[in-house]
């Protein structure tokens, strides 16, 4: 610090967050506040922060004519999120602070729909809130503070959840000479994975040909950038296995062959200039000729599988399931069901059965037809069958049958 400045210290902190960090999504708030420490008394003419999200895609491209080289620019823009708010208000007047720390509390509110940070090489997905100290006759004070975003991407819909599965063949030759087919099949279980998880990889080589072919398996992640209607990629393997090598004429079969993913970021789909795909691909090395081929697209997603592993709804997946509550209902030493003749008996049999939740019911078991499933694992199974009625009918409460009708 200069010996003569009055600002000791000046910064953005953001709140502490239930996800953890700096790491937000689209719809929540981001609050936090602007930290001023001074050592003397100072006037200040403004003092405002800004959120700000930008996507930004650049590369040049060069092209020689004649002994120069002309370099072509490709830059795209695409704004997330522009908040900006005064925490002193630049109306004329000046603020005078006193000695000491100065705290300046702000809240934003996360548009919906965001891109997930991303960092790529020729381009980013990045967000920030800045700060800035306007002081008269003095250079702005600015102070900046990084934070994350992350889209949720739920695995657990019908299309993610859905089973790729293809199958290619080429013809292997050499010097115009036909050696044979290759072949190649392969499926997964789904197409939405997260990382950690492990991909069992379902295949089968055919190897018609005459010389060793060598199966291999690998994640791809490709980076398309967009700009001015010009696309830029690049590829890259963010995971691989060897399998072992396939004799000529002989057949190999992959029972789950296990590929795990690795820590990479999710799939990012609904940026206009930024998209990030996976694809799982099969490759055939074969001698003498061009390698054969076979993709399967992959989502790497931020919400994991569901426990119960359902295709048909993924509300479920977006709530932590406990079963604590349920237990709570559920007593711990069970106890003997009731008597037959006091559930059933002639005088009211239709009282006696009505539905759970009545007054009646003993406090802190688990009411209403759809925990019925639950309330019956709580007795101890029923008593032996028994010949003998408990409630006999009396022989003039029985009436007579017509042998004719």
């Amino acid at each position: 610090m200069h010996p003569f400045t009055r600002v000791r210290g000046f910064a953005v902190q953001l709140d502490g967050h239930s996800g953890g960090g700096t790491v937000y999504r689209g719809g929540e708030i981001l609050s936090g506040q602007v930290v001023l420490d001074v050592t003397k008394r100072v006037k200040v003419r403004a003092l405002a922060v800004c959120a700000r999200g930008l996507a930004t895609a650049h590369w040049l491209e060069g092209k020689s004519v004649g002994m120069n080289t002309i370099y072509s620019d490709y830059t795209a823009f695409q704004t997330y999120l522009r908040r900006k708010t005064h925490l002193i208000p630049d109306n004329g007047d000046i603020t005078v602070l006193q000695a000491g720390r100065h705290e300046f509390p702000f809240t934003f509110q996360l548009p919906e729909s965001l891109a997930t940070s991303f960092e790529g090489k020729h381009g980013s997905v990045r967000y920030w809130v800045k700060a800035k100290l306007h002081r008269p006759w003095s250079s702005v004070k600015k102070a900046k503070k990084d934070f994350t975003i992350i889209e949720p991407i739920d695995i657990n819909t019908p299309a993610l959840l859905a089973p790729q599965a293809g199958a290619k063949e080429k013809l292997a030759r050499a010097w115009y000479c036909n050696r044979g087919l290759v072949s190649v099949s392969a499926k997964i279980d789904r197409k939405g994975y997260t990382p950690g998880e492990v991909i069992p990889i379902f295949a089968e080589i055919d190897n018609c040909t005459t010389r060793t072919v060598v199966p291999k398996a690998a994640i791809i992640q490709t980076q398309t950038f967009v700009a001015r209607g010009t696309k830029k990629q690049k590829k890259s393997v963010v995971a691989s296995m060897v399998g072992d090598a396939i004799a000529a004429g002989k057949r190999e079969v992959w029972h789950g062959r296990a590929l795990k993913i690795p820590p990479v970021g999710p799939s990012i789909l609904q940026c206009r200039i930024i998209h990030v795909e996976y694809a799982l691909k099969v490759c055939i090395e074969i001698p003498g000729t061009s390698k054969l081929f076979l993709e399967l697209p992959l989502v790497i997603g931020t919400i994991p599988l569901h426990p119960f592993g359902s295709r048909t709804s993924s509300v479920s997946s977006q709530y932590s399931v406990s079963l604590d509550w349920v237990r709570m209902g559920i007593p711990e030493e069970p106890e003997a069901p009731p008597e037959y003749s006091s559930v059933v008996s002639s005088e009211g049999p239709l009282e006696t059965l009505s539905p759970p939740g009545q007054d009646s019911s003993p406090p802190g078991v688990l009411e209403g037809p759809f925990f019925a499933y639950i309330q019956e694992f709580r007795f101890r199974p029923p008593p032996l069958y028994s010949e003998v009625d408990p409630n006999p009918q009396s022989d003039a409460a029985i009436r007579p049958r017509c042998m004719t009708c």
